[in-house]
C-alpha cells in the first residue's frame, strides 16, 4: 500500500470498525459522554472523514475493551485472535465448554413461560415469556422485562432497557444460564432440570441475581420453565400477562413446582 491511499484506508478500516462497536451501545450520544469526545468529532470518525490522535485513540480503544489495531484490521480478524473466555487455556480443563452444548431433547428450541418469587417483595410473584434459540451450536436465551417489572425497580420502561439476553450450557445435573440487561447489567444466574412430567415440558431449579441483599430483598428465589411448544393462544397470552402477580395467578402446576410452603434456603 503506498503512503497516499493509507490515510484513506485507515479512515475507511477505522469508521467500519467503530460503526459496528458503537451499534452494541444504547446510543451514540451516550458513547461519546462515557469516552470524553465531542459529538461532532465522534460523528467524523464514524463517517470516515478523520481518525483520532493517540490520546483519544487510547480512551476509545480502553472503552470498547480493544486495541490500536482498529485502525488498521477489520474488527473480525481481531476479535478472533482472542480466545472465547469460556475456552481460554487458563480455565478450559475446568470449564469444559466443548462438552458443554445442550441437545434439543433436553432442552427444545422455542417459547417458554418461566415463574419465580419476586426478588423485591416476597408476597408477589414473576410470571414472564423468554425465547430459546440455537446459532452456532450454542445455545442462547432472550426476552423482554414486564413494564411493571422494572418500574418497580426504578427503570425506563422502553423496550431497550427491558430487553436481556443469555447463554446455556449443560452441567452435570442440569443446565445452567447466565442473563443479563445491556451493558451486563444485573447478570441472573438461572439453574434448571427436567421434571418428570407427562409432556416433559417442565424444568424447575432456582434463580440467583447478582446484587447485594437488602434487609427485606432477596437473592435467590426458586423457577419454574414450562416450554409452550406451538401454541400461539398460551405464548400469546403469557406475552400479554407477563409481570408481577400473586401466587393464586400462578398456573396450578408452576405453584406445585415452587413448594410455596418450604422456605428456599
Amino acid at each position: 500500500m503506498d503512503l497516499q491511499s493509507r490515510p484513506l484506508s485507515i479512515r475507511a478500516v477505522f469508521s467500519r470498525n467503530l460503526k459496528l462497536l458503537t451499534k452494541n451501545h444504547p446510543s451514540v450520544s451516550e458513547v461519546c459522554r462515557q469516552i470524553d469526545i465531542n459529538r461532532a468529532q465522534y460523528n467524523r470518525y464514524l463517517n470516515g472523514d478523520s481518525y483520532p490522535r493517540p490520546d483519544t485513540l487510547d480512551r476509545i480503544c480502553r472503552f470498547f475493551n480493544t486495541d490500536a489495531r482498529i485502525l488498521t484490521q477489520p474488527l473480525e480478524e481481531i476479535q478472533s485472535t482472542h480466545p472465547d473466555l469460556l475456552s481460554h487455556p487458563e480455565i478450559a480443563e475446568f470449564t469444559a465448554i466443548n462438552d458443554s452444548a445442550i441437545s434439543e431433547d433436553l432442552l427444545p428450541s422455542g417459547f417458554y413461560r418461566f415463574s419465580r418469587q419476586s426478588f423485591l417483595y416476597p408476597e408477589q410473584f414473576i410470571i414472564g415469556l423468554l425465547y430459546i434459540y440455537r446459532r452456532d451450536g450454542w445455545t442462547f436465551i432472550k426476552g423482554s422485562e414486564a413494564r411493571q417489572s422494572v418500574m418497580e425497580q426504578g427503570l425506563p420502561e422502553d423496550r431497550h432497557t427491558r430487553q436481556f439476553k443469555g447463554y446455556a450450557l449443560r452441567l452435570e445435573d442440569g443446565i445452567g444460564a447466565m442473563i443479563s440487561r445491556r451493558n451486563a447489567m444485573t447478570y441472573t444466574f438461572n439453574f434448571i432440570s427436567p421434571v418428570a412430567s407427562l409432556n416433559r415440558n417442565f424444568w424447575h431449579g432456582y434463580a440467583a441475581r447478582t446484587v447485594n441483599e437488602g434487609m427485606n430483598t432477596a437473592r435467590a428465589a426458586r423457577m419454574v420453565y414450562e416450554f409452550l411448544d406451538t401454541s400461539t393462544d398460551l405464548i400469546l397470552h403469557t406475552a400479554r400477562t407477563a409481570g408481577v402477580c400473586s401466587a393464586n395467578d400462578l398456573p396450578a402446576f408452576h405453584r406445585r413446582l415452587l413448594r410455596l410452603d418450604v422456605p428456599f434456603a
